[in-house]
Parts: structure tokens; C-alpha cells; sequence
């Protein structure tokens, strides 16, 4: 067998197998059976993605360090499992039980005081329910004269709450015990750790144990169910949809009677409007290798954001399969790179391009070769500083070869299918050769204008939703409301499509045909008023600080504002074009 064939089993065993037997079903225990529980990792309470091996600090370990075998997505999650030396059985009770005494010399306590000062959290995992508290204790006191100590908690009170022979929940507290102080202490320093393990039989079913822990959690609470905002922005936006369709629908009958009113007409009837282009409204682009992968990758986005809908509300996405989002996502963008390929080839066929290869290569490239260079550039200053966020090797051998092995060659394949199935681009109108002069375009109709209309309008409809959608991305709990999320995706896309045919017919009323690049322009523009409220998030609503979670959340979140205007602005152009289409369809042509 060779070395590419031995590559190949493990990344489709990394990404097919392993996390359907690692997060499968849950362990069913008899009495005295050992209870696993594995250290994950630490990090600042208020940057939830600056995150070390708990075995970074100096804290009781083993003599070897045993890791678990992760899932892709608890790798890509930051995790880094290992065993650790707590003696658990099930339904077995332990009161005051030492786990290890170590010795802390004078750096291993400033490392620990430090941890302390930034309100270092660690994370334990049993059963695939996470248990999380904070390191120490930090206490200051007066302004002057000021005081300040820290403490480091030395006992762990582990809570078990079980149903026949399986793990409902599970907790750890830190407070029933004094903690140790380590200001003013002469090193070295020799602290002794201890445990206790409580059980308690629950009345919840192992069926509805997410509920428990969704309700239950040491971080803040910032997802409560918002109903009444998203009804409150589904009326508002449904008075717009027909605000605009009302309107539209008027002052377009009234074109088509004077468009199609037979006899005579005076000049000053035919000397303006949109049926004066008609000639020019279909003629192509420029750039149409950029334009038709733009369509491309996003109808890629636009595939993938209904799959990844479609998995959550199915139920395969809960609290206890770790990074099961972050595995699908990857996996998804892998499988439908077929369909960039196939959009952006079919398009570009059908404006008569020749250069079609380089047309594939670059909807390969679009998206994928800017998130490998943000990506690089975060992955090595988290080497840099140690975090778990910094991706092993092998994973990233693994998530090259997926791209190499089933990305690329979709694209390619999708891009030849294309090619050869595509059409004439059929246009009711035929182009003439020399572009009819433009007329003056005054500024509320420029460009600019209608991206702050075409951007501000669909953002205002997801206002309330980024919210929680930005607390859970950058926070540590999991966005469970994908019924919501879904009504308020779709309303994404409809006010998006209405907004782009109105700014489309405004800008053909001036005789202005260049309407191709502005329609992806006008709708993708959503995503600087995203990058707009990322930015306010960041600086009023949270408290990240740091150069890692600095350069990690405007990173990733250039990523994903750029994805709404890939995807917003492929949703633009079809709606834009088919209804160009319509109306040109319905007037009589000289």
C-alpha cells in the first residue's frame, strides 16, 4: 500500500469514522465502574478562544501524558483531551481524597499568580459533558491603600448526577474549601490537591440531558429565547417586502402601457425609460473570469448555509458532540466545491469566454486561498504563544489532502460539467456593437449610494440576530435556536432579492446598463455593515483583549463578513437578472 493510499484512509477515517464513534451514544456504567475524566484545556475567562493545555500550568499530572483520540472539529475547537489522575467509580462517593502534593518553585508561582490575574478558567471533560471553574481566586481591595492577593484553589468538589446506569450531568465547584494563598509565600512551596466525588440520582432521562446543560453552565447566559425581536423584525420586514412590491408592481404596469401602446407616440414619451437600453442592458461584464467565479463560490456558500441549516435542525448538532459544526462545515465546503465549479463554468461559457481553465482555477482559489493566508498568519502567532488553537500537524496534513483529494477535483469536475451543459445565454434583446452613451447619473443613484441602500436594508433585518449569533461564535456556549436562525436566514435572502431588483429597475430608469457588477456590488455590500457591527461588538459588547483574540476574531470575521458578500451578492445578480429578463420579455421590441 502506498504512502497517498495510507494518507487517504486516515483522512476519511479522521473525518467519517472517528466522530461517529467518539461522539456516538453515551458509556453505560455498572457500580464501581471507572469514570474517565479528562483535562482540556485553559485560558482568560473573557477570551474564549486564547486557550492552553491544561497541563501548561503546573497542576498535579501523570507521570505520561495519555491524550484521547479527538474529531476533526474538537481539534479545529481548540481541544486537547488528555487523561487525567482523579480515581472516579460510578455511584461510588469520596470525601476529601488527595490526588497529588507538588512542589512550586518561585517561577511556577508567578505563572500561577499570573493565570490567576487574568482570570484563568479550565475545562474538564466526563462523558462528553464539559465541567468548568475558574483556577483561583483573585481579591483587591481599597484604592488606597490597595490590596491585592491571589488564590489558588487546591480542592475540587466533583457533582454527578446519574439515571439507572448512565451520566445525566455533571459538575465541578471550587468553593466549598479555603483556598491556598500564594502572596508573600518563600519558595519553594508545597500544596497538596484533593477531591471529593458526590452522586445524586436524577429523574431526567439520558433522551433530555442537553436540556440540563443548556440550562446549566458557568459562563453568562446571553441566548435566551428572543421571539418577540424576531417577530417584531418579520413584521418589519414583510411591510417593506410590500411596500416595495406594491410600488414596483405600479410603476412597472404603468412602463408596460407605455412601452406597448400601439399607434402614435410622441417623442417625448420614447425619449427616456428603460426600453431606450435594451440594446445595451445584456451586453457582458468585464472581468468575466472574476465575475462568473464570484457567482460561482457563492452559490457554493449559498448550498452550504442550507445544508449546515438542514443538519442542525435534524438534530445533529448538540452540546455533547464536540466540534461536530466546525467537522460538517469543513466537510460540506469539501463536497460542494462541485457546485462553484459547475455555476461559475456555465456562466462563464455562456458569456462566450475561452480562458475556462483559468475560470476553474480561480473559483478554486477564491475563497480558499485568502482563509489559507488568514488562517496562516493566526495559526503561527498561536504557535507562537502556545494556545491549542494552533493546529498539530497532522491535522493540518489532513485538511490540505481533503482540499487536494475532494475540493479541487469536484471543482474541476463540476467546471467541465458546466462547460459542456451550458446554453446560449438567450437573451430577449440583441446587443449592439458601440455601447450606447451613458447621461449624467446624479449621486443618490451612484454606486455608493446603492450599497449603503442594498447593504444597510438586509443587515437591518439580521440586526437582532448577530447579536446572539456574535456571543455564541465568540463565546463558549452553542448556538442551539436554528429554528430562528433559519426563519431569519430566509428573511436575509428575501429582503436582499427585493432590494436588488428595485436598485436594479431605479438604475435602468436612468438609462444606466451597467447593471451586472453593481448588482453583486449593492447586495454583497451587507457585508461591511456586518464588518461595521463586528467592530462595535468587539469594542462595546464584550471584553476580548489581547493580540491572539484580537487577531483571531477580525481575522475569522473578515472571513465571514467576505462570505455574505459572495453569497448575498450571487443572490443579487440572479434576482436582478431574472427580472431583467421578465421585463424586457414583456415589451414589444422594434
Amino acid at each position: 500500500m502506498s504512502i497517498f493510499e495510507i494518507l487517504l484512509i486516515h483522512v476519511l477515517g479522521t473525518i467519517f469514522i472517528i466522530p461517529y464513534c467518539i461522539s456516538g451514544e453515551a458509556l453505560k456504567y455498572k457500580d464501581g465502574d471507572h469514570v474517565e475524566i479528562y483535562v482540556n484545556k485553559v485560558g482568560p475567562y473573557w477570551n474564549p478562544h486564547e486557550t492552553y493545555h491544561y497541563y501548561s500550568l503546573p497542576l498535579c499530572r501523570p507521570e505520561k501524558i495519555e491524550h484521547r483520540s479527538l474529531t476533526l472539529g474538537e481539534v479545529l475547537d481548540g481541544d486537547r483531551m488528555a487523561k487525567s489522575m482523579y480515581n472516579v467509580k460510578f455511584m461510588q462517593s469520596l470525601d476529601s481524597a488527595q490526588l497529588c502534593t507538588i512542589t512550586l518553585d518561585k517561577e511556577q508561582i508567578e505563572q500561577l499568580k499570573l493565570a490567576i490575574e487574568d482570570l484563568y478558567y479550565f475545562e474538564f471533560v466526563t462523558d462528553d459533558i464539559p465541567m468548568r471553574g475558574f483556577v483561583g481566586q483573585l481579591e483587591e481591595g481599597n484604592l488606597i491603600p490597595h490590596t491585592h492577593h491571589t488564590y489558588l484553589y487546591t480542592h475540587y468538589d466533583f457533582y454527578f448526577f446519574y439515571n439507572e446506569n448512565r451520566i445525566i450531568y455533571a459538575n465541578v465547584s471550587t468553593k466549598q474549601r479555603a483556598p491556598s494563598k500564594l502572596d508573600d509565600v518563600t519558595s519553594p512551596v508545597e500544596l497538596t490537591f484533593t477531591y471529593s466525588v458526590y452522586w445524586e440520582k436524577s429523574n431526567i432521562t439520558f433522551q433530555n440531558r442537553g436540556k440540563l446543560l443548556r440550562s446549566t453552565g458557568f459562563f453568562p447566559k446571553t441566548l435566551e429565547i428572543h421571539w418577540l425581536s424576531i417577530i417584531n423584525s418579520i413584521i418589519l420586514v414583510f411591510l417593506l417586502l410590500g411596500f416595495v412590491v406594491i410600488i414596483l408592481s405600479r410603476v412597472l404596469k404603468n412602463d408596460f402601457l407605455r412601452y406597448n401602446t400601439e399607434g402614435d407616440e410622441s417623442l417625448d414619451d420614447e425619449d427616456y425609460g428603460w426600453k431606450l437600453i435594451s440594446n445595451d442592458v445584456f451586453r457582458f461584464p468585464s472581468f468575466k473570469i472574476l465575475f462568473c467565479s464570484i457567482l460561482g463560490v457563492g452559490a457554493q456558500f449559498l448550498v452550504l448555509a442550507f445544508g449546515i441549516l438542514l443538519m442542525a435542525m435534524l438534530g445533529l448538532f448538540n452540546v455533547h458532540r464536540h466540534g461536530s459544526l466546525n467537522t460538517a462545515a469543513f466537510l460540506l465546503y469539501a463536497l460542494t466545491s462541485g457546485i462553484a465549479g459547475f455555476v461559475s463554468a456555465k456562466n462563464y461559457r455562456q458569456m462566450n469566454g475561452e480562458k475556462w481553465v483559468w475560470n476553474i482555477n480561480l473559483t478554486a482559489c477564491l475563497y480558499t486561498v485568502p482563509f489559507f493566508l488568514t488562517w496562516s498568519i493566526i495559526n503561527s502567532v498561536a504557535w507562537a504563544y502556545g494556545s491549542t488553537q494552533a493546529l498539530p500537524f497532522t491535522t493540518i496534513v489532513v485538511l490540505g489532502l481533503v482540499w487536494i483529494v475532494i475540493g479541487y477535483p469536484l471543482t474541476v469536475f463540476g467546471g467541465i460539467i458546466g462547460k459542456n451543459s451550458s446554453g446560449s445565454f438567450d437573451a430577449p434583446c440583441r446587443t449592439k456593437n458601440i455601447c450606447r452613451e451613458i447621461p449624467p447619473i446624479p449621486w443618490y443613484r451612484s454606486t455608493l449610494a446603492h450599497m449603503l441602500i442594498g447593504g444597510f436594508l438586509p443587515f437591518s433585518a439580521i440586526s437582532v440576530e448577530l447579536y446572539y449569533i456574535f456571543s455564541t461564535l465568540w463565546g463558549r456556549d452553542q448556538y442551539t435556536l436554528y429554528g430562528i436562525l433559519g426563519i431569519v436566514f430566509v428573511i436575509l435572502l428575501s429582503v436582499t432579492a427585493c432590494i436588488s431588483i428595485s436598485l436594479t429597475y431605479f438604475q435602468l430608469a436612468s438609462e444606466d446598463y451597467r447593471w451586472w457588477w453593481r448588482s453583486i456590488l449593492t447586495s454583497g455590500a451587507t457585508g461591511l455593515f456586518v464588518l461595521a457591527y463586528a467592530i462595535f461588538f468587539f469594542i462595546k459588547r464584550s471584553n476580548m483583549s489581547g493580540g491572539l483574540q484580537t487577531l483571531q476574531f477580525f481575522g475569522y470575521t473578515l472571513l465571514t463578513c467576505y462570505i455574505f458578500c459572495l453569497m448575498l451578492g450571487t443572490v443579487g445578480y440572479y434576482t436582478s437578472l431574472k427580472f431583467i429578463r421578465y421585463i424586457y420579455f414583456n415589451i414589444k421590441m422594434d
